[in-house]
């Protein structure tokens, strides 16, 4: 199935853009399909960062076993004895 497509319009600074097209005939490119790949990392990006921060929140939900069974096997005092 073939991706939708929807046409927006940049304003872009001239000396930028300027050096835009030229990057992208250096890599045989459209300024186009530059920006879109440029656009599509970031997202990917954003969307791995999502997902990683998802899985570590979901890792402090989960209770976690000290092998203490809620008990200290020490005293303050005996931490800092002299």
């Amino acid at each position: 199935m073939k991706e939708s497509i929807q046409n927006i319009t940049l304003s872009i600074p001239k000396p930028i853009l300027r050096k835009v097209k030229i990057l992208a005939v250096e890599r045989q490119s459209s300024v186009s399909a530059l920006l879109t790949g440029l656009l599509e990392e970031i997202v990917e990006r954003e969307d791995a960062y999502a997902a990683a921060r998802d899985r570590a929140l979901a890792r402090l939900e989960r209770p976690v076993s000290l092998g203490t069974r809620g008990q200290a096997a020490w005293t303050r005092d005996s931490l800092h004895e002299r």
